[in-house]
């Protein structure tokens, strides 16, 4: 079993065509079978190199390997040229004259009538030799066809026009271009967004004319902001790189998009493994998602909770280097992950909070300083008496705290709270304990020493 995934690149890949790319590679997975990456580079104006560069690294940083590709359509134009002359000779298709003004007042006549714009065959039966070429779309009949998902979709002839398969200068539209890749590839199941379906009617009549098995089609519903309207910039980044860029991890990106229309029970944490295992295109849903940052953000600290502290590390290490922390002069940046593990909604944040432990810092949170590093008694007896610490370990270092608060008479917190400050620089630590041990004594001593001077 073959599907594939067959992004244009004139542009980032955005959140609904990498939840198709998901879909289409869990399915391939699902059956032991493969799964094809094809760029539709046709529209030489539009593609970039950048856009490229931007599919390959999406898919590597997501993890969604293909068997076969990255396919490139700018290679395959002498097949298509192929395929436009044999349906030319076969009397399949023809060549058309008309002017965008003769087309654009066919439109306009159309919409005043209440009619579907389409165009009427004007060229059809001239025997022109030059021009576009357009397919000669069968009149009469109905094009059936059961979509996985939306069930059976019957089309009548009589609502389809003869679609332009090649431009004036010769090159090939997608409707063309997309059929004979999936013919040739031997391409199973076409899943793709349902913005495609008005296409499929049109694919199948050129399936139909060159004598060629059809595949089978699924057509995922829309991702729509929470406004109801399609997903955009106003609702949500919508480039996949910005999500690695704000610390999230791939798999939890991914657990995210895959129940963006799809379901198994009230489940809502799958790893990769379980959702190839568990994923039926029957269980995706026929009405659109709604998108909802909160619940990504909510899933992604799941992940991060119960994630493998090997696994974080490989993630975090980019995070670590775009905020250039060098993790040479410090603790096991494993033990660091551990100790942040469960409190970091993101990789972002889990970064932030690393710094403490490799960089020193040369000022404190002003207001929180203000407050909480009044009582320089209580801060110097803590110094003295960490000073005396042989063995550094938090369960040590948590006695020392408990015996200056019951020296002073005071609760843990006039303890921890002025000691968290001093080892953070802004208040923002977990159990202070083990913070501190992982800080290292010569830092602890250092910023007690400036807690102290503040």
């Amino acid at each position: 079993m073959k599907s594939r995934f067959a992004p244009s690149p004139t542009g980032d890949l955005h959140i609904g065509s990498i939840r198709t790319a998901l879909f289409a590679w869990a399915w391939a997975k699902k059956h032991q079978g493969k799964f094809v990456l094809r760029i539709e580079d046709t529209d030489i104006e539009r593609s970039t190199k950048s856009s490229i560069n931007n599919i390959l690294e999406s898919m590597d940083w997501l993890g969604l390997e293909y068997e076969e590709g990255p396919f490139y359509q700018t290679n395959n134009f002498d097949r298509y040229k192929e395929i436009i002359k044999q349906l030319l000779n076969n009397d399949k298709a023809y060549y058309c004259q008309c002017s965008k003004e003769r087309l654009q007042k066919l439109r306009e006549d159309a919409l005043k009538k209440g009619d579907k714009a389409k165009y009427d065959g004007h060229c059809k039966n001239k025997n022109l030799t030059t021009g576009v070429v357009r397919f000669k779309n069968p009149t009469q009949g109905l094009v059936v066809f059961n979509d996985e998902i939306k069930g059976e979709i019957i089309i009548n002839n009589k609502e389809l026009d003869d679609l332009i398969i090649a431009r004036y200068d010769s090159t090939p539209t997608y409707n063309l271009t997309v059929v004979i890749d999936d013919h040739d590839m031997g391409i199973d199941y076409v899943i793709r967004g349902d913005d495609h379906i008005n296409n499929t009617p049109r694919q199948i009549n050129l399936y139909k004319a060159l004598n060629w098995d059809l595949p089978k089609f699924a057509h995922l519903p829309m991702i729509l902001g929470s406004d109801g309207k399609r997903l955009s910039k106003r609702h949500a980044v919508v480039g996949i790189m910005n999500y690695k860029q704000q610390g999230f991890l791939p798999e939890a990106l991914l657990n995210y998009l895959a129940r963006l229309g799809w379901s198994y029970g009230d489940k809502e944490l799958f790893s990769i493994n379980e959702l190839i295992e568990l994923f039926t295109l029957k269980n995706i849903n026929k009405s659109p998602a709604i998108f909802d940052s909160t619940k990504l953000l909510w899933i992604n600290q799941e992940h991060i909770k119960n994630s493998s502290i090997k696994n974080i590390n490989k993630h975090l290490a980019w995070h670590l280097q775009q905020k250039n922390i060098i993790i040479n002069d410090g603790p096991d940046i494993n033990k660091v992950i551990q100790h942040l593990q469960q409190r970091s909604k993101t990789l972002v944040e889990m970064a932030e909070q690393s710094k403490m432990f490799y960089q020193d810092f040369d000022k404190f949170e002003e207001n929180l300083a203000n407050k909480h590093f009044k009582d320089k008694k209580m801060l110097q007896l803590l110094l003295s008496k960490l000073e005396k610490l042989n063995i550094w370990e938090a369960d040590n270092i948590k006695i020392i705290i408990q015996d200056v608060c019951s020296e002073l008479d005071i609760g843990f917190g006039k303890v921890g709270q002025p000691f968290r400050l001093a080892l953070s620089g802004s208040g923002n630590a977990g159990n202070i304990d083990i913070t501190a041990e992982l800080v290292g004594k010569k830092r602890t001593l250092q910023r007690l020493k400036m807690a102290i001077n503040f």
